[in-house]
């Protein structure tokens, strides 16, 4: 990521803006399985401690759909038949330059062991993978169980794109 100021002229007179621009874009993944569950995943968070949320990542220059593919296998152990991409957000918007890719990935399958698996997490820092019902999250996130903005943002694209809200 690359932090720069830049001289503006706005509303309010001239000024320093600060922006924060990431070097790849982010892909971030809502896996639903046949009984209407969402893969979330807890990680610790430098800035925040535990966090519940979907797999993600950074693209590393690589196309967004192989990235999230990768992504999935990572940190969750599973992959994917399925695939649907549902669109872009960007993160913090204000102060930073932050494409993210969201799809959703269903038609699931283990992608390795678990005992494979366990190592991955362990090295992404994942504490747990759970499989929560579409419900449930929605309750979670209404709760302040899911704090992640990104997570909410993406469940909110899913649900859109298949009914829920409606």
């Amino acid at each position: 990521m690359r932090v720069r100021e830049d001289q503006i002229s706005g509303p309010g007179g001239e000024g320093i803006y600060g922006v924060v621009a990431m070097q790849n874009p982010a892909v971030f993944i809502v896996a639903l399985d046949d009984q209407d569950r969402v893969c979330l995943v807890t990680i610790d968070r430098y800035t925040v401690g535990p966090s519940t949320e979907v797999p993600a990542g950074g693209t590393d220059g690589e196309n967004p759909l192989l990235a999230a593919q990768r992504e999935l296998h990572e940190e969750t152990g599973f992959e994917a038949k399925d695939w649907t991409f549902l669109g872009t957000m960007h993160a913090l918007n204000g102060i930073a330059e932050a494409t993210e890719y969201v799809f959703l990935a269903r038609n699931l399958r283990p992608s390795m062991s678990g005992e494979d698996a366990a190592l991955t997490q362990a090295e992404e820092g994942i504490h747990a993978v759970t499989w929560v019902p579409f419900a449930d999250v929605l309750t979670m996130i209404a709760d302040g169980s899911i704090t992640d903005g990104e997570t909410i943002a993406a469940i909110a694209k899913v649900g859109v794109r298949l009914g829920r809200f409606a």
